[in-house]
């Protein structure tokens, strides 16, 4: 197999049921299900090349070489594809060369959409022509919530009970409902501790438990509110879902401290919003940043109260996003 390429754009997506927690960290099988939104204004870009003149894996992101420990991460994912295109015994090496237009691991699921573009331009430059379920499945062992960054819209990572049965599916397309995502970009400083980091420490906290099986009631409300396009019931559910999680990082061992003044201020902001009539909601992922979501209807009034917030060093806007794609030759 000399000099295969493939080029794939994923987006990332925003949570409105968390995912935190595994009960397999090596297949990445979670504790619950999680309900998300791809993001169509942000996207990776990833090109992958598998070349037989190769002596390692490489891997560049934003046209810089990535350090070791990221691109053994992205070699191993490399290898389940290998494995997967039956190379066992002529394995070849790949360069992958990615490209971001927000900003990385500071929260916006960066992972996602990275994994979502690098399974979908490995495997076809593997020759694998594979589903889009497997390609979710696929995808999770990279990241998890990188699973729900394969379909289109809104999707639903199911829980599962397997490898061959978690993964995500879209339960609306991006059309559907015509949402507005801001993210208060309050640091774009890389995390201390990845969210690959936290999960395998989410049941040293008390609230895990508990936060894990009251899960199914929120992902019905969530799934709901989506379907019928309730947004004050998707308002209440996704900010007692993210505060939850929070909960719980800020109180595993050693605790995640993830929220900044500046993301709590913000918080208590647009709940006051809420309140007066705008609808509005935030929720926030593992990070300090504060995605505030409305109807598109809403967008102008939100963007234009957010510009007068202090702490807020950029504000990116988005709508629901497509699937997971390949570039064409």
């Amino acid at each position: 197999m000399s000099d295969q390429t493939a080029t794939a754009i994923a987006h990332p997506n925003i949570a409105f049921i968390k995912y935190w927690g595994n009960r397999d960290n090596e297949l990445r099988l979670p504790q619950n299900g999680s309900i998300s939104m791809n993001l169509g204004s942000l996207h990776t870009r990833t090109t992958v090349t598998f070349d037989d003149a190769l002596h390692a894996d490489s891997l560049t992101v934003n046209g810089a070489n990535s350090g070791e420990a990221a691109t053994a991460r992205v070699s191993r994912f490399l290898d389940i594809i290998r494995a997967l295109a039956n190379q066992r015994n002529e394995i070849h090496f790949a360069s992958v060369e990615s490209h971001n237009n927000f900003p990385m691991g500071a929260g916006i699921a960066s992972s996602a959409a990275a994994f979502a573009a690098l399974a979908l331009a490995g495997s076809a430059a593997a020759g694998l022509n594979l589903s889009e379920s497997e390609l979710s499945r696929l995808a999770r062992r990279g990241s998890g919530s990188a699973s729900r960054s394969i379909p289109g819209g809104f999707c639903e990572w199911l829980m599962g009970e397997d490898d061959e049965t978690s993964l995500a599916i879209s339960i609306a397309p991006a059309a559907h409902w015509p949402l507005t995502d801001f993210i208060a970009v309050l640091s774009t400083e890389h995390k201390k501790v990845g969210s690959s980091a936290g999960h395998p420490l989410a049941g040293t906290s008390p609230f895990q438990a508990a936060r894990t099986a009251s899960v199914p009631e929120r992902l019905l409300i969530c799934r709901n509110a989506i379907l019928k396009r309730d947004f004050s019931a998707l308002a209440e559910v996704s900010e007692r879902d993210s505060t939850l999680m929070h909960a719980v990082m800020m109180t595993q061992e050693p605790p995640l401290f993830y929220w900044e003044p500046a993301s709590l201020n913000l918080i208590k902001k647009v709940a006051a919003w809420r309140a007066d009539g705008l609808p509005c909601f935030t929720t926030l992922d593992a990070g300090p940043n504060v995605h505030v979501l409305c109807p598109e209807t809403a967008a102008d009034a939100v963007e234009s109260r957010l510009r007068t917030l202090p702490g807020i060093t950029d504000l990116i806007r988005s709508g629901p996003g497509g699937p997971a794609r390949l570039e064409p030759v």
